[in-house]
């Protein structure tokens, strides 16, 4: 699943930097920008709970194999499309978010098959890995992009990318996991629909969590998707080149991810998280102000290194809260505040750009980071027991819990531990 995965992002990216070139190069406008993207990711806002439920209804396996057969088919009509002189603005925004709308049904289900992979005891080493990948292929993805484009242009690019939704496919169809829906097919839909809503409501570090990621998706990460304006018109960076800049934020992100995985991991993580928004908040203000090249590549570097450092925390506090009933949907919320508003984000940077400029735009960006990094509380409750990383809601009984002397001791369970077995107190 892993390779599957990372070969597949890689042809994303190859496809994502080259027609985020291809829209600016035909129209030059970052509204234009801003529309691309929201076609790419504006699914994620509206159909990412969708998936989620599907993902607790139906089997995975099934549901992620149908998904990538029709994306690849959408980036094999998107190469078609983009052969033409002039492509038609409409049905590229058209084909992209056919393309958009399969991955906000994909994404839920693919974050919450992770447990069933990896298991919860390395669970943020897997969240790591699989962040690391991902930006393992912004960085690889661009550079491998901008040859192909500068050999076979952008339609060349865009087959390539439909052609690596196969080893998605291949990954899928021969994994050894379990990929049964773990909801209850007994709800209706729209209230199981709705179950990761109230999942989220009651816990209150859950809420927490998504709100903070949704006002940095919103705010902070315009910028990424304005690369190659900030490339061409900041740094001197024309054409394809601009994906040089955006791999190297890229590869701040893997060292992020990967750095969370391993000499960052025994550390709190929600410690980490304001370490990451202070971190991120310093850089994207250089980046807005910077007009040495190499300032602007060391901004993007540890931009995108304190970006991954608080995603790949809080993305895993979030898979270590939630039960594997409601799993699907709460994911499904998690990628409808983090992916699905940064298109909302570009969608109105892109207009807010054009009328005062970059600066001021990033330069709120990084604000709204350093607000975040002093306000947010993500603290364990205190009378939560060490290792049981679950809500109280959702506590396994007491007596499947292991104890090693090989029973409860004796008085009871230990100060902190709730009984959940029959007759025990609501709470």
């Amino acid at each position: 699943m892993f390779a599957g995965s990372a070969a597949s992002n890689v042809g994303t990216w190859m496809q994502n930097v080259i027609l985020i070139a291809l829209a600016y190069d035909l129209t030059g406008s970052s509204t234009f920008l801003g529309v691309i993207l929201f076609a790419q990711l504006g699914p994620m806002l509206v159909l990412s709970p969708v998936g989620g439920a599907m993902a607790d209804r139906v089997n995975r396996r099934v549901m992620m194999i149908t998904i990538a057969a029709t994306q690849g088919l959408l980036s094999a009509v998107l190469a078609v499309v983009a052969t033409q002189d002039d492509p038609n603005k409409v049905v590229l925004v058209v084909v992209v978010a056919g393309i958009g709308i399969g991955a906000a049904l994909n994404a839920p289900v693919a974050n919450a098959i992770l447990p069933e992979l990896a298991g919860r005891r390395d669970l943020q080493g897997a969240v790591a890995l699989n962040s690391a990948a991902m930006n393992a292929s912004r960085v690889v993805g661009p550079v491998v992009g901008g040859v192909a484009a500068a050999l076979g242009g952008a339609p060349f690019v865009f087959a390539v990318n439909a052609a690596t939704y196969g080893f998605v496919i291949l990954a899928v169809a021969t994994a050894k996991a379990d990929f049964s829906a773990k909801g209850s097919r007994h709800e209706s839909p729209l209230r199981q629909l709705l179950g990761g809503i109230r999942a989220a409501r009651q816990d209150a570090m859950v809420g927490r969590l998504l709100l903070s990621v949704a006002v940095y998706s919103l705010f902070c990460l315009v910028f990424i998707y304005q690369m190659p304006r900030i490339a061409q018109e900041q740094f001197g960076l024309q054409g394809w080149r601009y994906t040089l800049l955006f791999s190297t934020f890229g590869l701040g992100s893997f060292v992020g991810a990967v750095s969370m995985g391993s000499w960052l991991a025994p550390y709190k993580r929600a410690t980490m998280v304001k370490v990451g928004f202070f971190v991120f908040a310093v850089a994207l203000g250089v980046f807005a102000t910077t007009s040495s090249i190499w300032g602007g590549f060391a901004s993007a570097f540890a931009a995108g290194a304190g970006y991954f450092v608080i995603v790949t925390a809080l993305v895993t506090i979030l898979q270590l809260r939630v039960a594997d009933e409601v799993r699907g949907r709460v994911m499904g919320l998690w990628m409808m505040a983090w992916a699905g508003l940064v298109p909302v984000g570009g969608l109105l940077g892109g207009v807010v750009i054009d009328a005062v400029g970059m600066t001021p735009v990033l330069l709120m960006g990084a604000g709204v980071a350093l607000i975040l990094g002093a306000t947010i509380d993500l603290a364990e409750n205190p009378r939560r027991t060490e290792g049981c990383e679950p809500p109280y809601g959702w506590l396994t009984p007491f007596s499947s819990l292991e104890v090693p002397t090989g029973g409860p001791p004796p008085g009871g369970p230990p100060p902190g531990v709730v009984a959940m077995g029959p007759g025990a107190p609501s709470l």
